[in-house]
């Protein structure tokens, strides 16, 4: 599995390993995985860590991972994933950015929302608007800054921008504190067989969602304050 080459915890790494091994069915619930991690910055390995991922509640927050691979395509959600943390880390022109990804089950979440704003995606080729496409992507960071989700289908297409999530659904599940994205997520993926990525613009932490839970928490992790 590919993971995106930017400054993580090391525990963030071992996550984002497990979750897109998971998606890609390289590995199953249960599988006990040694990690061989460190330093980013240092480009050093200092650390093991041993995960049993049938065990495990820090890493894995829920057990409905294994629909993740039915309802998108493996590939599709590693690239929405790499890309959302890549987003979270450097932000836009160096400023924060919060944000949803929503995967999968494209049809009933467009019942389930409304457009915000004017398609800024309508008309183009689907090969200009896959999320597989290098050339998307500083497109989908430039619109990262308005209100609403993207909505992107299971194989990959970006269909909209600036969508208002209209349910909130019963989000007594979530931790306190989050705020209207995270609810806005909950909520379509719990009436739906969507994914939803988010990024929490006060941390910078991201989330993954199904089925109205979060899977799992990808911290960003905090800078050192230079003396």
């Amino acid at each position: 599995v590919h993971i995106p080459r930017i400054d993580m915890t090391r525990m963030g790494t071992v996550k984002i390993g497990v979750m897109l091994a998971l998606s890609r069915r390289l590995i199953k619930l249960g599988d006990k995985i040694v990690f061989v991690t460190g330093s980013t910055e240092m480009a050093t390995l200092d650390s093991i860590v041993l995960v049993d991922t049938g065990r495990e509640a820090e890493i894995l927050t829920a057990q409905a991972i294994g629909g993740i691979a039915e309802n998108v395509k493996p590939e599709v959600f590693q690239e929405a994933l790499n890309f959302a943390i890549e987003l979270a880390s450097r932000g836009r022109e160096g400023k924060p950015i919060g944000t949803i990804f929503v995967l999968g089950d494209e049809d009933r979440v467009m019942q389930l929302s409304k457009q915000m704003i004017i398609n800024p995606f309508k008309g183009y080729s689907d090969e200009e608007r896959n999320i597989l496409s290098p050339m998307i992507k500083e497109t989908l960071r430039e619109f990262s800054a308005i209100d609403g989700a993207f909505l992107i289908s299971s194989d990959g297409l970006v269909l909209t921008a600036g969508r208002y999530l209209s349910t909130s659904g019963d989000n007594e599940s979530l931790p306190r504190g989050l705020g209207a994205r995270h609810i806005a997520a909950a909520g379509i993926t719990a009436l739906t067989k969507a994914i939803a990525i988010v990024i929490s613009e006060s941390t910078g932490d991201v989330r993954i969602l199904k089925d109205g839970k979060i899977l799992m928490e990808i911290e960003k992790p905090v800078r050192p304050e230079p003396r």
